[in-house]
């Protein structure tokens, strides 16, 4: 059974806006989505469009600004929502399933097969709208890679594209993509022409040095005037970011939170996982096609995919600090692979496949919206607050979601050391003793909120004033104090 093209479209269409239609429907959870979130409400709030900012004042040096950039472009957009934010990852997505489309197109691959299969992997189609680097990294190595491939068949002016995709990626996640591209392509050029024969074609077929100037045209100037605004950030981020967070396990270096300490060779074990249905379909079809592998295809052409494929895997072998979204970067590789090896008689096991992603998706939303939701966000303390007018103190650590969700208003008081004076009774209500990093103004608003665990509730009863408990969430509870109202 052959699938008509209409119906591919109408699969696909489906699977698009079954994303689409998700963006705004369950709050930024902690910690990826919420602190990139407030990233870009806070590049909006500050206007510093430069540097990424991990709260006011305090520079991010993990990651350059294009996902910051990109989100704070939604907000100014759509508004400070979760839409807002998510909506750029998600064009992002489209862009990166146009490119894969246009590809398959050109290797007389079913493009429609094609690009049905990467919108229903399940990486794809959780990145595509997910507030993080990924998607906008996997855009610019899936310009990279498509734009080699045909500048590698001959036509040169998308060598020019390819260095356009290396600029992205490094905007997105930095020298990573340089990284990646190598490892996919400079094997595969040395095992069809030899280690010299690959630099002669590379310097015949493509145009490195104006290429190279492009890309640096593109990516470099922001990295030099980061350094210069806020100086230390390249040390951190080349040695620390790329070198140390991968060979060192439970890296500490790590300024913006703890490392992702996972055993080595994790990373096929999230291929595995994360790049379903297709994953499992792949040796399957391989098996099935063995025998006719090479037939009617472009010479190279398998061989080309599947080291774009394990790409991030390979690189992430040995990598102690990983996650499952890694694995990214090649999975437009894998779609156009079990594209590549479907035959046209052979398609009716596609629909439903591709259908398990989607419908996954939807169920998990409805969970998400019937409570689970609130165990990952603090929306749920702040969702009916007019922030505009109210304090919020957290006694402990203040998650992002708390931050974002406050418009940054939240204060630490364990670390920070801040209490409204005109609410304790002593200096040692919040602490044995307190002392002040900064003095707050007498309180004017009609009511403070107080949101805290271990124990907390025994700290609020020291307050002299009145205080009433609004919400509880698993081990955290929120309290709404009255300034004027004493006990």
């Amino acid at each position: 059974m052959t699938l008509s093209p209409r119906l591919l479209w109408q699969l696909l269409l489906a699977i698009i806006a079954v994303r689409l239609i998700s963006l705004g429907l369950y709050p930024l959870m902690d910690t990826t989505e919420a602190r990139y979130g407030e990233m870009a409400r806070l590049m909006v709030d500050t206007g510093n469009w430069l540097t990424p900012q991990f709260d006011y004042n305090v520079w991010f040096w993990g990651k350059p600004p294009l996902h910051t950039w990109a989100s704070a472009l939604g907000i100014t957009i759509f508004g400070d929502n979760e839409f807002a934010v998510r909506f750029p990852h998600w064009l992002a997505g489209i862009a990166t399933l146009a490119l894969t489309f246009y590809v398959a197109s050109k290797q007389g691959i079913n493009a429609m097969l094609t690009a049905v299969m990467l919108a229903s992997t399940a990486i794809f189609m959780i990145a595509s709208g997910a507030v993080m680097t990924d998607m906008l990294l996997t855009l610019g190595m899936t310009l990279a890679m498509v734009g080699f491939y045909l500048g590698w068949q001959g036509q040169y002016k998308w060598g020019y594209l390819a260095f356009v995709g290396l600029a992205i990626g490094l905007l997105a996640k930095g020298p990573l993509i340089i990284v990646l591209m190598g490892i996919a392509v400079f094997p595969w050029m040395v095992i069809q022409h030899g280690v010299i024969g690959a630099f002669v074609e590379l310097w015949k077929r493509f145009p490195l040095i104006s290429g190279t100037a492009l890309m640096a045209l593109i990516a470099v100037p922001w990295y030099l005037i980061a350094e210069q605004a806020t100086p230390g950030f390249i040390e951190y981020f080349i040695v620390g970011e790329h070198y140390l967070r991968f060979v060192v396990s439970g890296w500490e270096g790590d300024l913006y939170g703890s490392a992702h300490s996972e055993a080595k060779g994790k990373i096929w074990l999230f291929w595995l996982y994360s790049a379903l249905p297709w994953s499992a379909a792949l040796p399957i079809l391989f098996y099935k096609r063995k025998a006719q592998l090479q037939q009617n295809m472009p010479a190279g052409w398998l061989s080309f995919l599947i080291w774009w494929m394990i790409s991030p895997l390979i690189l992430f072998t040995f990598a102690g600090n990983i996650l499952p979204a890694y694995v990214l970067p090649g999975i437009p590789a894998l779609a156009l692979l079990c594209a590549s090896l479907t035959k046209d008689s052979g398609q009716k096991w596609v629909i439903p496949t591709a259908l398990i992603t989607p419908v996954l998706i939807t169920i998990a939303l409805l969970v998400l919206n019937n409570g689970r939701a609130d165990e990952k966000s603090d929306k749920f303390f702040f969702e009916d607050v007019n922030i505009d007018n109210t304090e919020v103190f957290y006694w402990g650590k203040r998650p992002f979601s708390g931050q974002y969700y406050t418009k940054g208003k939240a204060i630490e008081l364990h670390e920070q050391g801040k209490v409204p004076e005109n609410l304790a009774k002593n200096n040692e209500v919040f602490g044995a003793p307190i002392h002040y990093v900064t003095e707050l103004e007498q309180q004017t608003k009609d009511y403070i909120l107080f949101v805290g665990s271990w124990g907390f509730d025994e700290v609020i009863t020291k307050l002299p004033h009145q205080c009433d408990e609004l919400k509880r969430n698993g081990d955290r509870v929120m309290f709404m104090c009255h300034p004027n109202s004493v006990k």
